[in-house]
């Protein structure tokens, strides 16, 4: 209503979406391209052959990242994070709440940040006071949310406000919190702090477990000669069905 003529609806035409976008922003434009995770997979080619490969400024933004409840299983947004991770130019951020979607929507649009993910969740958020100044956010780095001695939990998106409550609960065991924010690249000040000083390293993402950020870890950990155990939380290798949120992290153990 706002800004009509700023504003493309292109329905569910999802690789048309992206080389659109694409075209724009070899014209000189900032696209915020908005998909649904799951059907953003329609346009991994267009992703990869005219966004990555010529590093334009789109910002991929991609709605119901990781499980969406009751609409089923051809919905949830399970491998966005695996799919894209190989890609070589690519951005891919996840932000834990408000304040870090607006710093990242800002962050995105800046020059010379070239083609960036921004992924989130279907639901509610956790910040009733959601407005906050804009800050650009450096490219590749965490936050450390508490320290620990025992065992370092790495996070990335709003499964970290979950992570942080069971924390809270716990109390024969002294548990670090790191929200990494991005899947590429990786904070690696943040994963030699957490090789040096950790031998269990437990990884919590609301994407598949194959190839997402515990995986990530686990390359980094190996590349780096760190003897850590990494035990990965996500989702499984299957389908999951339909339910509501609740119901269906109950079921796989999230």
């Amino acid at each position: 209503k706002v800004m009509p003529d700023r504003m493309f609806d292109v329905g569910i035409a999802e690789g048309h979406a992206v080389t659109f976008s694409a075209g724009m922003a070899k014209d000189g434009l900032i696209p915020f391209c908005n998909i649904y995770s799951a059907f953003a997979q329609r346009a991994y080619d267009n992703i990869i052959h005219d966004v990555a490969i010529l590093k334009l400024p789109v910002v991929l933004c991609l709605d119901r990242a990781g499980l969406v409840g009751e609409d089923g299983p051809t919905h949830h947004g399970a491998f966005d994070m695996a799919a894209l991770r190989p890609i070589p130019n690519l951005t891919i951020s996840s932000p834990m709440n408000e304040h870090e979607l607006r710093n990242l929507m800002y962050t995105a649009q800046l020059e010379g940040k070239g083609p960036f993910v921004i992924r989130y969740p279907r639901g509610n958020g956790v910040l009733t006071n959601w407005r906050c100044p804009f800050e650009e956010i450096k490219i590749g780095t965490g936050r450390k949310l508490r320290d620990g001695d025992d065992v370092a939990v790495l996070t990335i998106g709003p499964m970290g406000n979950d992570v942080a409550k069971v924390i809270d609960e716990i109390k024969d065991l002294s548990v670090a919190h790191y929200d990494m924010r991005f899947l590429k690249p990786l904070d690696e000040d943040i994963l030699h702090e957490v090789g040096k000083k950790f031998r269990r390293i437990v990884t919590v993402e609301n994407g598949v477990r194959k190839g997402g950020l515990g995986t990530a870890v686990l390359e980094w950990m190996s590349d780096h000669d760190y003897d850590v155990k990494v035990t990965r939380m996500g989702l499984p290798d299957q389908f999951v069905e339909h339910g509501t949120i609740d119901q269906l992290r109950e079921i796989i153990g999230l």
